[in-house]
């Protein structure tokens, strides 16, 4: 017969054990900005980034040291001089892209997750989740069923899917390093100081706004449904893209010369633009060329098409200062770029010469 008392501690310990183990090796999910359920360990410390802006946000966040893999195209993407607020980028292995990726190169790395943008194919998600390693997807958006997917959605209202989407973006990445606290923290700094930096330039009437173009390589710009148009409104400006294009595209420079816009701003990450349009003999007639107006934007205003915390906090501010001189003739800038760099990058603001 089986003696029950003589088992008993034997069981005790062994629920002992797996009490104590159980939390330890316990799964979490969360919703990724895909609307996909992702099932990942409680604790992650090897991340793997495909794509630039989660790579941005992670270094806010603190968890630099947590990424053991990132996209190819970063240095394109963030301009190489990102590599000062993470020591060990230029050295870590690129397993793959955006759009594309080597799965033996991924495996090699052991990653506890992937993250990837929401527009990366169907067929790239389903590879990475195939071999065993869960995928985040990012937007940085909040989209409407059918949209998540798209890197030019259609929106409904652009102002509350791009605010609401940064914050849950933000959030969903540091739920998945463990660095709530640090994310909570920089949305509230991100939009206390956006809310009092927009205020001076607020009531300007939109046929008083001043007519900004946004000069990517190759004619390409920004229209409507991208943060950036939000970024010139919120700096009083009026993106003279927004009627006629959609997303991000490319247009003709007669489409340019018809827009003649005041003021041409040229993003950090694409500094020989600048030097092409004031060059070139065939931008010459253009009202922002003709009174030097055309800017490089410094490396936290990011007009990237998607929101970004530095971009909120101090670069529609940078724009706004720029555009409306005379409102801001207390704010010290720098002040406000070093405050900013202090507290998410942990270093100091280093201003860079023009072109």
């Amino acid at each position: 017969m089986l003696n029950v008392k003589r088992l008993l501690p034997g069981i005790a310990l062994l629920c002992a054990t797996f009490a104590v183990v159980s939390p330890a090796e316990a799964d979490r999910t969360l919703t990724d900005q895909l609307g996909r359920q992702v099932t990942l360990p409680d604790t992650v410390k090897r991340v793997v980034v495909l794509q630039h802006q989660t790579l941005n946000l992670l270094v806010q966040l603190d968890a630099g040291q947590d990424v053991v893999g990132v996209l190819s195209s970063w240095k394109k993407q963030l301009g190489p001089d990102f590599a000062r607020f993470m020591p060990t980028l230029s050295a870590l292995p690129m397993p793959g892209d955006l759009t594309q990726v080597n799965i033996e190169s991924l495996l090699a790395l052991h990653p506890q997750v992937v993250f990837v943008a929401n527009y990366a194919p169907a067929a790239m998600i389903q590879q990475i989740q195939d071999a065993g390693i869960p995928v985040v997807a990012i937007s940085l958006r909040e989209d409407a069923a059918g949209e998540k997917n798209k890197m030019n959605p259609t929106m409904a209202d652009e102002e509350h899917a791009y605010n609401e989407g940064l914050k849950q973006g933000i959030r969903l990445i540091g739920a998945v390093v463990n660095r709530e606290k640090q994310a909570n923290e920089l949305i509230r700094y991100t939009f206390s100081a956006r809310q009092k930096f927009n205020a001076p330039v607020a009531d300007i009437p939109e046929d008083k706004k001043v007519r900004v173009y946004m000069a990517n390589p190759d004619l390409n710009t920004y229209g409507s449904g991208k943060y950036t148009g939000l970024m010139m409104q919120h700096a009083g400006a009026m993106n003279v893209a927004a009627a006629t294009v959609k997303g991000a595209r490319q247009v003709s420079l007669e489409q340019v010369l018809q827009w003649n816009p005041q003021v041409i701003f040229v993003q950090d990450r694409y500094p020989e633009v600048v030097k092409e349009i004031t060059t070139d003999p065939q931008w010459q007639t253009i009202d922002a060329v003709k009174n030097h107006r055309v800017w490089l934007m410094p490396e936290y205003a990011k007009a990237w098409g998607y929101p970004m915390p530095e971009a909120l906090a101090i670069g529609e501010l940078w724009m706004a200062k720029k555009l409306y001189p005379e409102r801001y003739k207390n704010v010290d800038v720098d002040a406000q770029a070093q405050d900013y760099y202090q507290r998410f990058y942990r270093t100091n603001w280093q201003p860079h010469a023009q072109p």
